[in-house]
């Protein structure tokens, strides 16, 4: 149950699990195991919690924040609990940056409904660190625990774990960014070679020719260029075949 019992990490403790985070960020590992990496070496090192979850933001606007890693159904429950309610520790850190703490869910008032759900969930204390990396909100660290009371220290080791996870969403985000950036490539290459050759015109013209049914049509080039692609191979395609995508 991580440092919940009350026995505060060393300092060789503290860089150890530092290190297992920074290296579970520079290996090949996929995204999902390099958080749970972190999580489960937060839950050991942080003391007073006895869970820590990660939330990931997607889209614009008004985004979506899902779960991402967790070391225990709790994680989930409540996190659940704050998208739904638009409140919560971890939500308004997410949502207002810095770090957000509830000492104690007994005497929290900032959060009516919040408190009065999660107090059945078994859940007393709870802290919430905003990731970001370049200036954008990229989710963020939350820790649960079952008995009152943040230790000070939490917050500033809270923070050292925040800055390894903000570095490994941020470098996720960049890879599926470069990974987006050549499929497009690639489907506008090849629509435009379709174009070329379905009405024998130069390679400008036929570029032109998806800017501007993607300009009148409202709709991105990458589409464009998808929809001129699955339509040329669905020609190829048997009689009762339907294209596949996967």
């Amino acid at each position: 149950m991580g440092t919940a019992s009350g026995v505060k990490p060393d300092h060789t403790t503290i860089a150890a699990a530092l290190t297992e985070a920074a290296q579970s960020i520079n290996s090949h590992r996929s995204l999902d195991q390099t958080l749970d990496a972190i999580v489960r070496a937060a839950q050991q090192t942080v003391p007073g919690f006895d869970h820590v979850g990660i939330s990931v933001v997607h889209g614009n606007g008004n985004r979506r924040i899902e779960t991402r890693a967790g070391t225990g159904r709790i994680v989930w429950d409540v996190d659940e609990l704050q998208y739904k309610l638009a409140e919560g520790p971890c939500y308004d850190a997410i949502r207002h940056g810095g770090v957000t703490v509830m000492d104690d869910v007994e005497t929290e008032d900032r959060w009516p409904q919040y408190v009065e759900e999660v107090r059945q969930l078994g859940l007393r204390a709870q802290m919430g660190l905003q990731l970001y990396s370049d200036g954008t909100t990229l989710g963020g660290l939350n820790f649960y625990a079952a008995e009152p009371g943040v230790d000070p220290d939490a917050v500033q080791l809270g923070e050292l774990f925040a800055a390894h996870a903000a570095i490994a969403l941020g470098r996720a985000r960049h890879e599926h960014q470069l990974n987006e950036s050549v499929a497009s490539r690639q489907a506008i290459g090849t629509a435009v070679g379709i174009v070329m050759e379905r009405y024998r015109i130069t390679e400008d013209r036929a570029f032109q020719f998806l800017v501007r049914a993607s300009s009148t049509g409202n709709v991105k080039l990458r589409s464009i260029a998808q929809q001129v692609v699955d339509d040329a191979n669905a020609q190829f395609q048997p009689s009762g075949d339907t294209p596949s995508h996967g």
